[in-house]
């Protein structure tokens, strides 16, 4: 997740997330977003980029949040869902934030040698709000002392606004499996700083170690291995394995028991 701060000119990257605080400009209101009968689906997959905690409006955004989406499926009930990072979704006070609408992020993709330009982030007006968060988990926890945590949330899309894509960027998901062995390369696709690889390193904790590069707003990102999705990104290294949020989504039932793949 990234929260930026913009004030006299200034931006502040808090966390691995981003929140953003923009100057207001001024602007032509916004033209009503298009009849649902009409509108053309807005594609998504893991990799897209989410916009969220929005105030004081989506249509005045002075503050925001930003991360990147893991993965879109279909639950056993036949739900679209979209999953990323827990601590996207968790307040200052350390509410979960259930409930929640969620946008894409209309700016560019960055990489890692040039970031997405936090202060270009803003929702997509046109398709409007592409779903809801429904369950967040215990984050990570890696530099605290709390109970440590698998990191992913599950957003219930709205299938009259948006529809499944395998290919974000460089990053095509065909697949879900375990992370591979030791030492072999793996890549993601974040909004924040696009498409990185790097090598698995091992395990620590509940969670797997890696040299992919991530930066702000990147968080919830995909790991794959080749087009097999095997964990989501959130922070300094580390990933959690897809098939350990699968499990554990599938013991707490609900939206987003029984994920695979949206075909």
């Amino acid at each position: 997740m990234l929260r930026a701060l913009r004030a006299l000119g200034l931006a502040a990257v808090l966390t691995a997330g981003l929140t953003l605080t923009a100057a207001p400009a001024a602007t032509a209101a916004p033209a009503a977003a298009p009849a649902a009968s009409t509108r053309a689906l807005t594609p998504i997959g893991g990799g897209t980029g989410i916009i969220f905690r929005i105030t004081p409006s989506p249509e005045d955004r002075q503050s925001f949040y930003v991360c990147t989406l893991t993965a879109v499926g279909r639950d056993n009930a036949g739900n679209l869902v979209g999953l990323t990072n827990a601590h996207c979704f968790i307040d200052e006070k350390g509410n979960k934030l259930v409930g929640e609408k969620v946008y894409r992020d209309t700016s560019p993709a960055g990489t890692a040698t040039a970031p997405a330009d936090l202060n270009a982030s803003r929702p997509d007006l046109e398709t409007g709000a592409i779903g809801t968060v429904t369950y967040v988990s215990t984050p990570n926890n890696l530099l605290n002392t709390g109970p440590k945590g698998l990191d992913y949330a599950v957003i219930k899309l709205d299938e009259t606004r948006v529809a499944p894509t395998a290919t974000v960027g460089g990053v095509t998901i065909s697949s879900i499996g375990a992370p591979p062995p030791n030492g072999t390369r793996m890549c993601k696709q974040g909004h924040r700083t696009g498409l990185t690889c790097g090598i698995k390193l091992g395990t620590h904790d509940i969670w797997f170690t890696h040299l992919i590069w991530t930066n702000g707003g990147d968080s919830g990102s995909p790991v794959v291995s080749g087009q097999t999705l095997v964990g989501n990104a959130w922070g300094a290294q580390h990933s959690s394995a897809i098939l350990d949020i699968i499990a554990e989504m599938d013991a707490n039932g609900g939206v987003g028991a029984g994920f695979h793949l949206a075909s």
